[in-house]
């Protein structure tokens, strides 16, 4: 499955459940380490989980195999799905850590081209 469509099923999920402040920042030539990184805040502990177990069965669902999920029960969960990586903050969490600010060098990319029809 190329990147891209991971991006979408990860935008999508984090939509879908509310997930605030989305950001896709294209880290390609950056890093070796990935491709994508997708960020998404959620209001509470519960929604980061909630939020963080939607990527994660979604990518289930679209055969996305050998993921791997950091942080399920802290305020950063991270899932690295190889050529992309989800990072899913507490509100707190994401303006302590500023990962935007780190990969500023990074390309943001329009999320509005991911929306489900």
């Amino acid at each position: 499955m190329e990147a891209l469509e991971k991006v979408k099923i990860a935008v999508n999920a984090l939509d879908s459940k509310k997930g605030e402040d989305i950001e896709v920042i294209k880290i390609t030539d950056l890093t070796i380490i990935a491709d994508y990184f997708v960020i998404a805040t959620g209001m509470s502990s519960t929604q980061v989980k909630a939020l963080a177990d939607e990527v994660e069965f979604k990518m289930d669902e679209a055969g996305v195999e050998n993921h791997q999920i950091d942080g399920k029960n802290s305020g950063w969960v991270c899932i690295d799905c190889h050529d992309v990586v989800i990072h899913v903050f507490y509100k707190d969490q994401r303006e302590f850590y500023q990962l935007e600010r780190l990969w500023e060098d990074g390309e943001k990319i329009d999320i509005s081209q991911f929306a489900e029809d």
